[in-house]
């Protein structure tokens, strides 16, 4: 049958409703969390869309006081953050619903984190200073298919006194309840389709290839990037697509319970990037991903060849998989360098500084110091593989 028409419900890497028109399903899954007044949090460009409407008239009809919140930036900030719990209490709501792309549910987990702590965010960096029972439930909705942070326990939020992206991670942060519906993605753009669709990528690769012992993280990174091969280009050509919808929403949480296993230099050099660039993650992702396996090539050769093999790609080694990427890249219509989206030189030590001491860095598939980050920085920019 078309997977489309699919419904099951998932209890991992958490309680998962999937398949088309489980929106509906929404204010049942507030009440079933004990929630009478969620706030939806969101961002302003889907704020504005009939799906936003539609999210609240569902919380409506089933009797909940549903608020809404919008401010929040492409990149979280700790701001953001803030001004998301004021409206919290203000509105005297009792849950989250994360509404959106990874942006939005990082800040709606980050919010449902801190609302009711008396530490403040960038003290409860450390889960030792969280009081896990006064964490407010949470509600995922992913409008996008590429972070995964509706299965998630971190948020990713940028701190802007310091210019630099902290990862705020704490056990009780995964989402107790995740409605994946793929009709809440088909207005993707496909330029966004396809970058959010590559974040998906980056995930499952760097988990699939970070140095850690965990065999089914590593099978979970596996069939993840079969399913990016097999339906990303599929829903870029054709929004409408409702079956690849839903394996791309699928692949990109397979990715983010994947990369519990450990990521490595394509989010660490992107996440110093999109700090001091504000460009979108996704994209990044898409842009530096082929220069940071060319730079770990050394180490993953074997592991490149198994996965190529997998995926039933023309060469079964690395060349392969880097062809691969370069030519799915270039399907999409992406962007091959840094300079095409604006970013410059000027802060090509920062960048190696930051990306060397970046959490996601220390799972690389080979340890890089910040000398190799302010190369590997340089050869994106210019497009030198």
């Amino acid at each position: 049958m078309e997977i489309a028409s699919y419904k099951n419900n998932w209890s991992y890497p958490t309680n998962v409703r999937v398949g088309a028109g489980r929106l509906r399903e929404l204010a049942q899954c507030c009440q079933q969390l004990g929630m009478q007044a969620p706030l939806l949090i969101t961002d302003p460009g889907l704020a504005a869309l009939p799906v936003v409407e539609q999210a609240l008239q569902v919380c409506r009809d089933g009797g909940l006081q549903v608020g809404l919140f919008s401010a929040v930036k492409g990149n979280p900030t700790g701001s953001n953050v803030s001004d998301g719990v004021a409206a919290l209490e203000a509105g005297k709501h009792d849950g989250v619903i994360a509404f959106g792309g990874g942006s939005a549910i990082d800040a709606a987990k980050a919010v449902a984190l801190v609302a009711r702590q008396s530490c403040s965010l960038w003290e409860a960096r450390n889960p030792a200073t969280v009081d896990a029972s006064l964490m407010l439930p949470v509600v995922a909705v992913p409008t996008t298919a590429g972070t995964g942070s509706e299965v998630g326990n971190a948020s990713v939020i940028t701190d802007e006194d310091n210019h630099t992206k902290r990862i705020i991670f704490h056990p009780r942060m995964l989402p107790a309840i995740v409605i994946l519906d793929p009709e809440l993605t088909v207005g993707l753009p496909p330029k966004l389709t396809a970058a959010t669709g590559m974040d998906a990528l980056a995930h499952n690769l760097e988990a699939f290839l970070a140095p850690t012992f965990h065999p089914m993280a590593e099978g979970i990174a596996l069939e993840g990037m079969r399913l990016v091969k097999e339906y990303l280009p599929r829903a870029v050509r054709n929004g409408q697509d409702m079956d690849a919808r839903l394996q791309m929403l699928v692949a990109s949480s397979m990715g983010a319970t994947a990369f519990q296993r450990g990521l490595g230099a394509i989010h660490a050099l992107s996440h110093s990037v999109g700090a001091l660039y504000d460009s979108h993650h996704g994209l990044l992702n898409a842009i530096v991903m082929p220069y940071v396996m060319q730079a770990n090539r050394p180490v993953i050769e074997a592991e490149m060849a198994r996965a190529a093999r997998y995926l039933g790609l023309p060469h079964s080694d690395f060349n392969g998989m880097l062809d691969w990427v370069l030519d799915l890249r270039a399907e999409l219509e992406l962007p091959h360098t840094l300079a095409e989206i604006g970013v410059d030189d000027t802060q090509a030590v920062l960048i190696g500084e930051m990306s060397a001491k970046d959490i996601t860095a220390r799972t690389n598939a080979r340890p890089l110091d910040a000398a190799d980050y302010q190369q590997l920085f340089l050869n994106a920019l210019t497009g030198k593989l």
